[in-house]
């Protein structure tokens, strides 16, 4: 595996070192070892499969709070999705910035999300398909939400919205929240 840092602080793309021969390839897609060395958190505990029917579906922006925060590491294994996470974390010094990439079936790119931010995607093609790597069990009691299109968010996505949930497109706006509310976050002060 290929580790590539961004801008934010723990989260990394990784891209698969293909072994490659005339039958095809073969490559890793995890392993523990090599995500520690690499500083992320390998813990695995669910996995989770996401199937899309049209282009321009958008699922999130969805996190866990403290005491159930989750890492995740995202792949689109059919079509293509352009995947987005905002740093939630209490005093990191890019709370509130996003990392986008463009994750399809052909580039077999995966997105490492650490705990504390929000994660949400676009589909880019019809039956898409996206699995999920995830550090633990959903805990509905911990479960937040950021609006897709929050103007102080400045997130953008390629294509229209075309299907959102009732339950994504009703998350606070970020100027909703209170102090309160972010700090229950990660238990820090926001």
């Amino acid at each position: 595996m290929i580790f590539h840092s961004t801008p934010i602080a723990g989260v990394a793309i990784i891209d698969l070192e293909e072994r490659s021969d005339d039958r095809g390839f073969f490559a890793r897609s995890f392993d523990r070892a090599e995500f520690e060395a690499a500083g992320l958190d390998p813990h695995i505990e669910q996995s989770n499969i996401s199937f899309n029917h049209r282009a321009g579906t958008l699922r999130g922006m969805h996190f866990q709070i403290s005491p159930h925060p989750e890492t995740k590491l995202i792949r689109c294994t059919r079509g293509a999705i352009v995947d987005t996470i905002v740093d939630m974390r209490g005093g990191s010094p890019t709370r509130f910035e996003h990392v986008s990439v463009e994750l399809t079936a052909e580039n077999r790119r995966a997105l490492y999300v650490p705990a504390y931010f929000a994660h949400g995607y676009q589909t880019l093609t019809d039956a898409t398909e996206v699995t999920y790597m995830v550090s633990g069990g959903y805990a509905p009691a911990a479960e937040r939400g950021l609006r897709h299109d929050d103007p102080d968010l400045g997130l953008s996505w390629p294509l229209p919205v075309a299907d959102v949930s009732a339950k994504d497109a009703s998350w606070p706006l970020l100027s909703e929240w209170s102090d309160e509310q972010l700090a229950a976050v990660t238990g820090r002060l926001p």
